[in-house]
């Protein structure tokens, strides 16, 4: 007969996801991951309007510190369906994901757009459904913006930290990425290009096409081939 749930466990999972849209597979799986999802707009410094469905940078950036610190957690999949948001807080969580020991898989569903991108770059292994797209333009600003040369070299410099994480996160040359950010013959009244799945990998910008399965199935992979970690000695 299966094993049933302790309810316990499952209320604990409830919360998680309710919270913060995550969960922690406890002890039914073959390994303790963590599943963490970055969905609709990153928010960052500015609260968004209540309608917009947003992921709060201050919730993940503690989650990803909490998952490094736990021994008992053996991997983490982020899952994205994200239209970009703030460009600093996204670049935030992606630098922690690129620096984490802990094995990570992400996998784009629907949308890795704008700052997406570098989220999606930032884990050891990179899926994408072959339904979903990856949307690349150069840096935006809303609100208030003066027209002076130093508003220009700012947006450069900015716009040059994102090709560099992603340059160096992925398959995709520098000037490769420039041009697909440069595009004008694609989106309306924008630059910028839109690349389905199967598009986004032969770019380099991901690693494979997959769904769920093959992200868990790479993510136990990556778990496996760590080495065991030395037992403490025991006094006495």
């Amino acid at each position: 007969m299966p094993q049933e749930k302790d309810p316990t466990e499952e209320e604990n999972q409830q919360r998680q996801i309710i919270q913060n849209g995550a969960v922690t597979t406890e002890t039914h799986g073959k390994h303790i991951i963590h599943c963490l999802t970055i969905i609709g707009q990153i928010e960052g410094h500015y609260i968004l309007p209540a309608q917009n469905k947003t992921t709060k940078y201050e919730h993940v950036i503690p989650q990803l510190v909490a998952i490094e610190q736990d021994p008992e957690i053996e991997g983490l999949i982020v899952i994205l369906n994200t239209v970009g948001g703030d460009v600093e807080a996204g670049l935030a969580i992606a630098e922690l994901i690129a620096t984490m020991e802990t094995p990570v898989v992400s996998l784009v569903l629907g949308g890795g757009h704008s700052i997406g991108v570098p989220l999606a770059c930032s884990a050891n292994y990179s899926f994408i459904a072959p339904s979903a797209t990856m949307t690349i333009h150069p840096v935006r600003m809303s609100g208030l913006v003066l027209g002076v040369p130093q508003t220009l070299s700012y947006f450069d410099k900015m716009q040059e930290r994102i090709v560099r994480f992603v340059t160096e996160n992925s398959g995709v040359s520098a000037q490769r990425f420039r041009q697909l950010m440069m595009n004008t013959g694609e989106l309306v009244m924008d630059v910028g290009t839109v690349l389905d799945g199967e598009r986004a990998v032969e770019e380099g910008l991901i690693d494979e096409l997959g769904g769920l399965a093959q992200a868990v199935g790479k993510l136990t992979e990556l778990i496996e081939s760590r080495p065991r970690a030395e037992q403490p000695a025991k006094e006495g």
